[in-house]
């Protein structure tokens, strides 16, 4: 049986260095955008911002605004970097399409069809059924194995493809699971030092310390306000993704199903 190449699924391997990126563009973001003199009263950073400047805003969120942007930037970049990986792991077409074209081909015992459709949809849900169709076609050369062998032969084929294939599409993943909580935990962390300084500027009173009573409790607002976005988009990413990785999987499980019952039925 003719078989194309196996390819695996495109992705980042190294989450490091997106991160470390992320991080310098966020300081550059903090610094040079939001912390420009024109988004200041007298063009001074320390002031308060112009009226209705958001981005003189921001930057009053404090130091724990470009930690947050970091967390968000990298949420933003594994999240599309999955996008294109999962894009490529199920192929070109749909994958129930595939699926049920797969199933019919297995009904009607024609296992060259079920090839040619694994040919046209590349992928990683391909490369499985390849290999499990190539385990069926050599089974049903081999003499020697008993039916039950031969089944359990391809049961095994297919979940050893199938392990193969996933690490690369949960890939980067448990980062992201991981700046569920963290993005949160950050923002909560500047809400707690913007209402330390504030309750600070309030127990030092003096009208000359009402610029640090405000800038306290707008670094509290800001990060809770970073810190639950991060946290939502983040949450979002990883929920979408790992349905549609659950998704990748149920199919495999149903075209594995029928590759070894048409062995079973025809053997």
């Amino acid at each position: 049986m003719e078989t194309t190449k196996k390819t695996h699924v495109v992705g980042i391997k190294n989450a490091g260095i997106v991160i470390i990126c992320c991080f310098i563009l966020a300081v550059c973001i903090y610094h040079f955008l939001l912390g420009n003199p024109s988004n200041f009263m007298n063009n001074d950073p320390n002031n308060h911002p112009l009226p209705g400047n958001f981005l003189g805003t921001i930057y009053k969120g404090g130091i724990i605004v470009p930690v947050i942007q970091t967390l968000l930037l990298t949420v933003l970049a594994l999240s599309i970097e999955r996008y294109f990986a999962l894009r490529s792991a199920f192929g070109k077409g749909s994958l129930a399409k595939f699926v049920a074209n797969i199933k019919a081909a297995l009904a009607e015992g024609d296992i060259r069809k079920a090839q040619e459709i694994c040919d046209n949809q590349k992928g990683s849900v391909a490369n499985v059924v390849t290999s499990t169709l190539r385990k069926y076609d050599e089974m049903e050369k081999n003499t020697t194995l008993s039916k039950e062998q031969k089944l359990l032969a391809i049961q095994k084929e297919l979940e050893e493809a199938t392990a193969l294939e996933m690490p690369m599409m949960q890939q980067n993943l448990p980062i992201i699971a991981t700046i569920t909580t963290l993005g949160t935990l950050m923002g909560l962390l500047g809400t707690v030092i913007g209402m330390i300084r504030s309750f600070a500027a309030l127990s030092a009173g003096g009208g000359a310390d009402s610029m640090a009573l405000s800038q306290g409790i707008s670094e509290a607002l800001i990060n809770t306000a970073f810190g639950i976005l991060t946290g939502a988009l983040a949450v979002i990413s990883y929920n979408y993704y790992t349905n549609k990785i659950d998704k990748l999987t149920y199919g495999l499980d149903e075209v594995g199903f029928s590759i070894v019952q048409t062995f079973a039925a025809t053997h």
